[in-house]
Protein backbone atom coordinates (compact mmCIF):
# COMPACT_ATOMS: atom_id res chain seq x y z
CA UNK A 1 0.00 0.00 0.00
CA UNK A 2 1.37 3.38 -0.93
CA UNK A 3 1.88 6.08 1.68
CA UNK A 4 -0.78 8.15 -0.05
CA UNK A 5 -3.36 5.34 0.28
CA UNK A 6 -2.39 4.77 3.91
CA UNK A 7 -2.86 8.48 4.62
CA UNK A 8 -6.34 8.34 3.06
CA UNK A 9 -7.31 5.37 5.24
CA UNK A 10 -6.06 7.14 8.36
CA UNK A 11 -8.01 10.29 7.47
CA UNK A 12 -11.13 8.22 6.78
CA UNK A 13 -10.78 6.45 10.14
CA UNK A 14 -10.32 9.76 11.98
CA UNK A 15 -13.33 11.30 10.24
CA UNK A 16 -15.50 8.29 11.12
CA UNK A 17 -14.23 8.29 14.69
CA UNK A 18 -14.88 11.98 15.21
CA UNK A 19 -18.12 12.40 13.32
CA UNK A 20 -19.60 8.92 13.32
CA UNK A 21 -20.25 8.71 17.03
CA UNK A 22 -17.05 6.81 17.70
CA UNK A 23 -15.29 9.57 19.61
CA UNK A 24 -14.81 7.19 22.55
CA UNK A 25 -12.45 5.13 20.33
CA UNK A 26 -9.97 7.99 20.54
CA UNK A 27 -10.37 8.50 24.29
CA UNK A 28 -7.07 7.24 25.66
CA UNK A 29 -7.75 8.32 29.20
CA UNK A 30 -10.35 9.34 31.68
CA UNK A 31 -12.26 12.38 30.58
CA UNK A 32 -13.02 13.37 34.15
CA UNK A 33 -16.54 14.41 33.15
CA UNK A 34 -19.10 12.44 35.08
CA UNK A 35 -21.84 13.29 32.58
CA UNK A 36 -20.22 11.70 29.54
CA UNK A 37 -18.46 8.53 30.67
CA UNK A 38 -18.68 5.65 33.03
CA UNK A 39 -15.86 7.01 35.17
CA UNK A 40 -14.26 10.22 36.36
CA UNK A 41 -11.25 11.30 38.39
CA UNK A 42 -10.90 13.91 41.08
CA UNK A 43 -9.64 14.75 44.54
CA UNK A 44 -11.48 14.21 47.81
CA UNK A 45 -11.88 17.63 49.40
CA UNK A 46 -14.09 16.61 52.35
CA UNK A 47 -15.13 13.43 54.10
CA UNK A 48 -18.73 13.83 55.24
CA UNK A 49 -19.14 10.48 57.01
CA UNK A 50 -18.29 6.82 56.55
CA UNK A 51 -19.85 6.44 53.10
CA UNK A 52 -20.09 9.95 51.64
CA UNK A 53 -17.42 12.39 50.42
CA UNK A 54 -17.08 15.62 48.46
CA UNK A 55 -14.93 15.25 45.35
CA UNK A 56 -13.54 18.01 43.15
CA UNK A 57 -14.03 16.92 39.52
CA UNK A 58 -13.24 18.84 36.34
CA UNK A 59 -16.92 19.79 36.13
CA UNK A 60 -17.11 21.04 39.74
CA UNK A 61 -17.32 19.69 43.27
CA UNK A 62 -19.86 16.93 43.87
CA UNK A 63 -21.14 14.96 46.85
CA UNK A 64 -20.44 11.29 46.16
CA UNK A 65 -22.20 8.41 47.94
CA UNK A 66 -20.35 5.09 47.80
CA UNK A 67 -22.22 2.27 46.05
CA UNK A 68 -22.55 -1.05 47.88
CA UNK A 69 -21.97 -0.02 51.49
CA UNK A 70 -23.89 1.60 54.31
CA UNK A 71 -21.97 2.84 57.34
CA UNK A 72 -23.54 3.82 60.66
CA UNK A 73 -25.04 7.33 60.65
CA UNK A 74 -23.13 10.18 62.27
CA UNK A 75 -24.45 13.32 60.56
CA UNK A 76 -28.08 12.55 59.73
CA UNK A 77 -30.24 15.48 60.91
CA UNK A 78 -32.52 14.56 63.81
CA UNK A 79 -30.93 11.13 64.25
CA UNK A 80 -28.62 10.06 67.06
CA UNK A 81 -25.04 9.06 66.25
CA UNK A 82 -25.09 5.30 65.72
CA UNK A 83 -22.68 2.75 67.16
CA UNK A 84 -19.34 2.76 65.33
CA UNK A 85 -20.29 5.79 63.17
CA UNK A 86 -17.43 8.01 64.34
CA UNK A 87 -14.90 5.22 63.79
CA UNK A 88 -16.27 4.50 60.30
CA UNK A 89 -16.02 8.19 59.39
CA UNK A 90 -12.47 8.37 60.79
CA UNK A 91 -11.42 5.27 58.84
CA UNK A 92 -12.94 6.67 55.64
CA UNK A 93 -11.05 9.93 56.27
CA UNK A 94 -7.83 7.92 56.72
CA UNK A 95 -8.46 6.14 53.38
CA UNK A 96 -9.45 9.05 51.13
CA UNK A 97 -9.01 12.55 52.62
CA UNK A 98 -7.07 14.73 50.19
CA UNK A 99 -6.37 11.79 47.88
CA UNK A 100 -6.87 11.48 44.14
CA UNK A 101 -9.65 9.02 43.37
CA UNK A 102 -11.33 7.35 40.43
CA UNK A 103 -15.11 7.14 40.37
CA UNK A 104 -16.79 4.27 38.51
CA UNK A 105 -20.48 4.81 38.00
CA UNK A 106 -23.22 2.22 37.98
CA UNK A 107 -26.34 2.36 35.82
CA UNK A 108 -28.02 4.78 38.25
CA UNK A 109 -25.86 7.91 38.54
CA UNK A 110 -27.68 9.84 41.28
CA UNK A 111 -29.72 9.06 44.36
CA UNK A 112 -32.90 10.80 45.46
CA UNK A 113 -30.81 13.44 47.28
CA UNK A 114 -28.92 14.38 44.10
CA UNK A 115 -25.63 12.78 45.18
CA UNK A 116 -23.45 11.04 42.61
CA UNK A 117 -23.38 7.28 43.17
CA UNK A 118 -20.03 5.63 42.49
CA UNK A 119 -17.56 2.92 43.33
CA UNK A 120 -14.59 4.99 44.53
CA UNK A 121 -11.00 3.83 44.11
CA UNK A 122 -7.98 5.59 45.58
CA UNK A 123 -5.47 6.08 42.74
CA UNK A 124 -3.26 3.02 42.47
CA UNK A 125 -5.71 0.72 44.26
CA UNK A 126 -7.71 -2.07 42.66
CA UNK A 127 -10.09 -2.45 45.63
CA UNK A 128 -12.92 0.04 46.03
CA UNK A 129 -13.29 2.02 49.23
CA UNK A 130 -16.72 0.38 49.65
CA UNK A 131 -15.13 -3.09 49.58
CA UNK A 132 -12.49 -2.02 52.11
CA UNK A 133 -15.12 -0.60 54.48
CA UNK A 134 -17.22 -3.77 54.33
CA UNK A 135 -14.20 -6.09 54.63
CA UNK A 136 -12.94 -4.29 57.75
CA UNK A 137 -16.37 -4.15 59.41
CA UNK A 138 -16.85 -0.38 59.13
CA UNK A 139 -20.06 -0.82 57.17
CA UNK A 140 -22.69 -3.24 55.94
CA UNK A 141 -23.31 -4.41 52.41
CA UNK A 142 -26.12 -2.35 50.87
CA UNK A 143 -27.25 -3.10 47.35
CA UNK A 144 -29.85 -0.94 45.66
CA UNK A 145 -30.77 -1.98 42.10
CA UNK A 146 -29.77 -1.26 39.44
CA UNK A 147 -26.29 -0.69 40.98
CA UNK A 148 -25.61 -4.34 41.77
CA UNK A 149 -22.31 -5.00 40.01
CA UNK A 150 -20.34 -6.17 43.09
CA UNK A 151 -23.12 -7.59 45.30
CA UNK A 152 -21.61 -11.09 45.49
CA UNK A 153 -18.22 -9.71 46.55
CA UNK A 154 -19.72 -7.38 49.16
CA UNK A 155 -21.87 -10.15 50.67
CA UNK A 156 -18.80 -12.40 50.95
CA UNK A 157 -16.71 -9.62 52.53
CA UNK A 158 -19.49 -8.87 55.03
CA UNK A 159 -19.90 -12.54 55.94
CA UNK A 160 -16.15 -12.82 56.63
CA UNK A 161 -16.01 -9.59 58.67
CA UNK A 162 -19.03 -10.66 60.73
CA UNK A 163 -17.62 -14.14 61.34
CA UNK A 164 -14.36 -12.60 62.57
CA UNK A 165 -16.13 -9.98 64.72
CA UNK A 166 -14.43 -7.09 62.93
CA UNK A 167 -15.43 -3.47 63.44
CA UNK A 168 -19.09 -2.91 64.15
CA UNK A 169 -19.71 -6.68 64.19
CA UNK A 170 -17.65 -6.99 67.36
CA UNK A 171 -18.58 -3.66 68.95
CA UNK A 172 -22.27 -2.99 68.36
CA UNK A 173 -25.34 -4.81 69.66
Amino acid sequence: MSSRAAARWILLFLALALFGGGLRLLDLGDSGDERSGSSASGRVVRVIDGDTVRVRLKSGTETVRYIGVDTPESVKPGAPVQCFAKRAAAFNRHLVAGRRVRLRFGPERRDRYGRLLAYVYVDGSTRSVSATLVARGYGRELTIPPNVQHVVLFKRLQRNARKRGLGLWGSCP
